[in-house]
């Protein structure tokens, strides 16, 4: 499978989405199902926030990763960004770890950038490094020239990660701020990389005719060749959400498909790479 290193460890390079999950009861036993079945199926990497569900999608994942060694997976969250203040960060962090029955993240995010200052919410994430609750810190939603900002502050030189919306049909990251982390060996988690909730690109991507050709010849399924495309790079850490079990089996099972030259250029002629800037695609 293929892997990427993240704060001095390799990990699979599919790894698990886990928003929209978590608020609705009647689909815990589903979700946790899904969940587990990542895990034993090779993923270590499962991302949340604390604004998923309010909260919920932290309890789910404090309850799915139970079962398992803390040691073996690489979990990561995210604080709001009105809550990454000097005064509130570290309270809300404590909150996170409460919901997901550990004492420390492996990664924690700012979610995105908004009102309170950047230098401000870095610090803060920095000082709960130097405390220990989190092994590394990274944001999420940032383009090159926020990247450049974090990178001049005085503990810029721990950013660890960013996580954008990146997918074949969203794939402006292309352009620069993929080569920008890749030149600096700063991963990308990929979410929605198969598509997102409120857009039209999932449909588009899982019809075309030539990606489903791709599929045929390797007897993969579409979502494989999607993500297969996804990590390429080597830096890039894809996160699918799904609570459906074989579901997730199949995507975590996308980290050993071996795309060939011929379909990449192919795949490129559907889907061009960018030649200008583009705005970061949300979802």
């Amino acid at each position: 499978m293929k892997q990427v290193e993240i704060n001095n460890q390799m990990v699979p390079a599919i790894g698990i989405g886990t928003w929209h999950m978590g608020s609705d009861q009647a689909k815990e036993a589903a979700e946790l199902a899904a969940i587990r079945a990542g895990i034993e199926a090779g993923a270590k990497l499962i991302d949340t926030a604390e604004i998923y569900g309010k909260g919920a999608s932290e309890t789910l994942v404090g309850k799915a990763i139970k079962p398992y060694s803390r040691e073996e997976l690489f979990v990561v969250s995210k604080v709001w960004p009105e809550n990454a203040t000097k005064q509130d960060l570290e309270k809300h962090l404590d909150a996170s770890l409460e919901r997901l029955q550990t004492d420390y993240l492996d990664m924690y995010l700012l979610h995105w950038r908004d009102q309170v200052p950047l230098e401000e919410s870095i610090a803060e994430l920095d000082r709960m490094r130097e405390k220990s609750k989190i092994k590394s810190w990274g944001v999420s939603n940032f383009d090159v020239a926020d990247l450049e900002e974090v990178e001049a502050l005085p503990a810029g030189k721990y950013l660890a990660a960013n996580e954008d919306l990146y997918n074949l049909n969203a794939r402006g990251l292309d352009f620069d701020l993929v080569p920008w982390q890749k030149e600096r060996n700063i991963p990308l988690l990929a979410y929605s990389p198969v598509g997102g909730l409120h857009n039209n690109l999932h449909a588009d991507m899982l019809d075309n005719p030539v990606i489903k050709q791709i599929a045929q010849k390797h007897d993969a399924s579409v979502y494989q060749v999607l993500l297969s495309w996804t990590i390429r790079d080597g830096i890039t850490i894809a996160i699918p959400q799904t609570a459906n079990a074989e579901h997730m089996k199949d995507n975590i099972a996308a980290g050993n498909l071996e795309l060939t030259a011929a379909d990449f250029a192919a795949i490129d002629e559907q889907y061009p790479r960018p030649t200008h800037k583009i705005p970061l695609d949300l979802d």
